[in-house]
């Protein structure tokens, strides 16, 4: 029984590093050159920055951006201290669009979300990078997470928008991606646009 016990605290304590370590870390692209051509074709490159809330307000931001999100950061996943990869697609020497990706914490473990907005901070692409669900291929359908596309934060704000879950169980799954999504779109708009 005694080494069951201690076989179990020792597995408690490598998930609590192996969620520490996760979250320490933004969500960047696995293969930028690959998916920024993918997501926008006419770009030649791109110029990737990485910010955290703390360089730009700390905590006076980060309770700006909660009262925004009407939702509190989670301490571990979302501290101030996360570096956010933000790419700056470009055209030559102009920028045509952004991409940008937040890890969320979903049902079945971290979801990664990906999303490219054009100039008008319009959703031109959304997918998941990474997720963890028996349920995760419905999510990820192309049918699904199109449906965002031409959205802007605005619209995720006020809730603008008719778009079902595509899951049968995991609505929870669903309102992590509607949560990841809005909170990606503030962190784009806080952290980089109104900086430019």
């Amino acid at each position: 029984m005694k080494n069951i016990f201690k076989a179990l605290m020792i597995f408690m304590v490598l998930v609590l590093f192996a969620q520490a370590a996760y979250a320490a870390v933004g969500c960047s692209l696995t293969d930028p050159d690959r998916d920024v051509k993918r997501i926008f074709p006419a770009s030649t490159g791109y110029k990737t920055t990485f910010i955290t809330i703390k360089e730009r307000g700390g905590e006076v931001l980060k309770k700006q951006i909660e009262e925004k999100f009407q939702d509190k950061f989670e301490p571990v996943y979302e501290s101030i201290e996360v570096p956010y990869a933000f790419y700056t697609v470009l055209k030559g020497k102009e920028p045509i669009g952004y991409i940008h990706g937040v890890n969320q914490k979903g049902k079945f473990g971290g979801m990664q979300l990906i999303v490219a907005i054009d100039l008008n901070g319009k959703i031109v692409s959304f997918y998941y990078q990474k997720m963890s669900s028996p349920e995760a291929g419905k999510f990820m359908d192309n049918k699904f997470t199109s449906k965002f596309n031409g959205l802007t934060l605005d619209d995720l704000m006020k809730s603008n928008f008719s778009i079902n879950d595509p899951s049968a169980k995991s609505s929870e799954d669903f309102r992590a991606t509607i949560r990841g999504l809005k909170k990606n779109m503030l962190l784009i708009n806080t952290l980089l646009l109104a900086q430019k």
